[in-house]
């Protein structure tokens, strides 16, 4: 079976595209690096045909409130008109736990809409959201320091290693659609700050890790279960301290 991964050359695709390979599919990676870009439509059709399932994975190269909603839109738009277009019979996204609860962030709210524009589509789909990943424990950390102090939300948080949402992701794209949203998250719940402070500690950075329940999440305030997935999620197998021991965080 042909499963065209879109953004399939990024932490997240690379893993995907493997897990499938491995498993005896023929997975493509699609993105500007091999000549596919959703947003001007180049090398579109030539990725998806023959394609039986499209998995997006894709992100936007700048989180500017508008830069993220075009790209999203238009990307997503371009996506299904192609896939539509080449009879792709199931369309596989990758999205985020709690995007609705959080309107303040111009990147959630660009999620959403694409989440919108998938669902209105003629194609069945599945939408996986996921918690965030243990990869992006020192990103967190770096967009919330001030003068070497790390100022974080108390708010809970349940990530996973990115080696389990590929895992859930080719799941989703070898069963049938569900035409609705999977949720996922790692075993363990933890506040925000403490996440972030453990993670700082295993690579011996000293920065200050501080809980604010006022501070800011990339721009939005969290409520304390903003974050969570709700009590059906998929739940990864792998530990925050066991990724920590085998990683260079």
């Amino acid at each position: 079976m042909k499963i065209v991964v879109i953004g399939g050359t990024g932490l997240i695709g690379s893993k995907l595209v493997s897990k499938l390979t491995a498993a005896g599919h023929q997975a493509l990676a699609a993105s500007p690096n091999t000549g596919v870009n959703t947003l001007t439509g180049d090398g579109l059709r030539e990725a998806l045909t023959d394609a039986s399932v499209l998995v997006d994975v894709s992100n936007s190269p700048s989180f500017e409130d508008a830069a993220v909603l075009e790209f999203f839109t238009k990307s997503t738009k371009n996506l299904l008109t192609a896939a539509a277009a080449l009879g792709v019979k199931h369309y596989v996204a990758l999205s985020v736990v709690g995007c609705e609860r959080m309107p303040d962030s111009g990147y959630l709210r660009a999620k959403v809409a694409q989440e919108l524009l998938i669902k209105a589509g003629s194609i069945p789909y599945t939408i996986v959201r996921a918690t965030q990943f243990f990869e992006f424990v020192k990103g967190i950390a770096d967009s919330a320091t001030e003068n070497g102090t790390v100022r974080l939300p108390t708010a809970l948080i349940q990530p996973l290693a990115a080696d389990n949402v590929a895992y859930a992701l080719a799941e989703a794209s070898l069963t049938k659609p569900v035409n609705g949203i999977i949720e996922i998250a790692g075993p363990e719940t933890f506040q925000l700050d403490e996440l972030v402070r453990q993670g700082l500690s295993a690579r011996k950075d000293p920065r200050l890790v501080l809980g604010d329940p006022n501070a800011q999440y990339f721009g939005t305030l969290l409520h304390e279960r903003s974050l969570l997935p709700g009590g059906t999620a998929h739940i990864g197998a792998t530990r925050f301290a066991d990724w920590l021991e085998k990683s260079a965080v």
